[in-house]
């Protein structure tokens, strides 16, 4: 696979994984309180809090994914985050029948995100990323200085030469 066409699938890869979180996290967002409810009717302690945080992973997170920025930290805070709320929103284990299935599909959903998201913590985002583009900057070449005007003259005051300005001094023999 070339350069360019695995970079468009991680940019591909980012935007999907990106897509699965940031909707539900903007609509979060405009109902922090809402959610907290969900929360508190699951046991969560602090639900006001715990649904803060969470708007703010759920929002900046995938954004941080579709920019690519530290994909290490934000790659494994989201999959923390996506495990974290399977357990906390999709407990199947208490239900039974058509509700259990469906609770069960929508665990496993969050867990293979979770597992899309460890993914890209390993891989990076490629270079069509901010991170991408900082390597690209760091590595080119710096320009070429230009050099500092040396006199053959000889010097004014004793006999020796000054040494060039780049070597090291030697050292004293012990």
């Amino acid at each position: 696979m070339t350069g360019r066409t695995q970079d468009g699938l991680l940019l591909l890869a980012r935007l999907l994984l990106a897509a699965a979180l940031l909707p539900t996290g903007i609509a979060r967002a405009l109902n922090v309180s809402g959610f907290a409810l969900t929360l508190a009717a699951t046991g969560m302690p602090s639900p006001n809090a715990v649904a803060t945080a969470a708007v703010i992973v759920q929002v900046f997170g995938p954004l941080a994914l579709i920019v690519g920025v530290l994909p290490r930290i934000s790659g494994l805070a989201l999959a923390g985050f996506a495990t974290v709320m399977a357990v906390l929103l999709h407990s199947f284990w208490q239900f039974v029948g058509p509700t259990a299935v469906a609770e069960r599909t929508l665990f496993l959903a969050d867990l293979g995100l979770a597992g899309g998201f460890v993914i890209y913590a390993m891989t990076g985002p490629g270079a069509w990323s901010w991170q991408g583009w900082r390597r690209n900057t760091r590595t080119e070449a710096p320009r070429a200085q230009p050099k500092a005007a040396t006199s053959k003259a000889a010097p004014k005051s004793g006999g020796r030469a000054k040494r060039p300005v780049s070597r090291a001094p030697a050292r004293a023999a012990a």
